[in-house]
């Protein structure tokens, strides 16, 4: 039960899955710890350090944490790798001693941390494949659908539903290719002491035996090591990672935005689900606020700033290594793959029911449309021998009488305005006009480009 009597951060009950939770506990760290622990002690055998009898005993005891007493040790030591030490040492008394032979308390902090890192992208790639999935659904579903394209906050061309929603499967199939390849080549820091020259293991080992050794415990840990290390892994990783997850996070923070302004009765075009029992307002009973999207904006404003500290550490990393990365390391690390976790999960749930509003999209289309088509016209009448900038000096003008009966409430009449003015009939039939004017003639290439985008997703998430 979570004790909600002191301060707990939200990323603690509310913002996040279960999973990426466990996987960032202290349960799930000083586990870690100890895995590699043993493995340390395991591959310590063949060198004559650690007896097998010794190296069993500590693998069947890795599992059995004694937190009440770590954290008493800590108290004291006030260092928690060592009272995790003490506490595993002290609770398998026959093999303890052979404990963290050679390492460093960065040997086993920064590998552990690594492997959670790998773990967490992990989780984020099967959240971002099940979203690329449904998204590339809805884009196949609506990649014909015309309705309103707007440039500025104001009315511009046609498009189509389906490719307006291939321009943010666009931006997330990229942001998934560059997190695929990047967890890919993560590295932890491998096993070279204090200031990386592996001198502990060396003076234990013999240097010629040091590859060897490296080898192993990558295998054993399944890690690919850095050749070149300090104290601890270059933390520039550690930016170029939240980077990645800051940068999914500005492709989810787009699309919600722009779902909460097309939700808005102005638009009342598309919104998010919305429970039968689900209350918008305290105050107000008929609402019916988009906050799935506004709390996928207020995290993504959160995770934005995360990859500046990242990139403090990185640059204030002095010498072999300082130490004021390591508390603040803590905090955003866990958080950035948290944030993104739960802005996921906001983002899965608003596109699986996402609700798509016809009647709107069509007044919209009805209200607006006509207007684009205008573009087209200028070419029709350059082609059939007009003056183009006197043709668009027409058109100008009647498209602002145009603009003035929408303003006030009427039904748009540039289309009448168009096929009845003499200066445009001298050289198209009105019946050619109107025609020029259609939505549905001016959507380009939109449907079989968004189409073509469903398809790169799909394929690209089945691998």
């Amino acid at each position: 039960m979570i004790d909600h009597t002191t301060y707990l951060s939200p990323f603690s009950w509310r913002y996040g899955s279960p999973e990426m939770r466990d996987l960032w506990s202290v349960e799930r760290t000083r586990l870690l710890w100890r895995k590699i622990w043993v493995a340390l002690a395991e591959a310590q055998v063949s060198y004559g350090l650690v007896t097998t009898e010794q190296a069993a005993a500590l693998a069947a005891q890795a599992s059995d944490l004694n937190l009440r007493r770590s954290f008493e040790l800590e108290k004291e030591l006030k260092h928690d790798l060592m009272a995790e030490l003490k506490a595993f040492a002290e609770a398998c008394p026959s093999a303890g001693g052979t404990l963290h032979l050679g390492a460093t308390s960065m040997d086993i902090k920064d590998n552990a941390l690594v492997i959670q890192q790998k773990e967490a992208l992990e989780l984020i790639l099967t959240q971002l494949k099940e979203l690329l999935t449904i998204l590339a659904e809805r884009i196949q579903e609506w990649a014909d659908y015309p309705l309103m394209g707007y440039t500025h906050l104001q009315p511009a061309e046609p498009t189509t539903l389906g490719y307006r929603l291939a321009g943010y499967g666009q931006d997330l199939l990229l942001g998934y290719q560059d997190l695929v390849e990047f967890s890919g080549h993560i590295k932890a820091k491998g096993f070279t002491g204090a200031v990386g020259t592996s001198a502990s293991f060396a003076a234990l080992l013999g240097e010629e035996n040091l590859p060897g050794f490296q080898e192993a415990m990558s295998r054993k840990l399944g890690l690919e090591f850095f050749p070149v290390i300090n104290q601890t892994y270059p933390r520039l990783q550690d930016y170029q990672l939240v980077s990645r997850l800051a940068g999914l996070g500005a492709s989810l923070y787009r699309l919600a935005f722009d779902l909460r302004i097309l939700q808005s009765p102005g638009f009342g075009e598309l919104a998010e689900p919305f429970g039968k029992k689900q209350v918008g307002s305290s105050a107000m009973p008929f609402k019916q606020n988009p906050i799935l999207s506004e709390k996928i904006n207020s995290l993504g404003r959160y995770l934005a700033q995360l990859p500046r500290i990242a990139w403090d550490n990185a640059a204030h990393s002095l010498l072999e290594r300082t130490l004021d990365d390591s508390a603040n390391q803590r905090i955003y690390l866990p958080e950035s793959f948290l944030c993104l976790d739960e802005i996921l999960s906001g983002m899965n749930k608003i596109l699986s029911g996402l609700e798509i509003h016809p009647e709107a999209i069509q007044r919209n289309l009805a209200k607006f449309g006509p207007f684009a088509g205008t573009e087209k016209l200028l070419m029709e009448l350059a082609k059939a021998g007009a003056d183009r900038q006197e043709m668009h000096e027409v058109i100008r003008v009647q498209a602002l009488a145009a603009w003035d009966a929408v303003r006030q409430g009427k039904s748009n009449p540039i289309k009448e305005l168009l096929e009845n003015d003499p200066a445009l009939t001298e050289f198209l039939e009105g019946s050619q006009i109107g025609a020029y004017l259609e939505v549905a003639a001016y959507l380009g290439d939109a449907t079989s480009r968004a189409n073509d985008l469903a398809g790169q997703i799909l394929q690209a998430v089945s691998g």
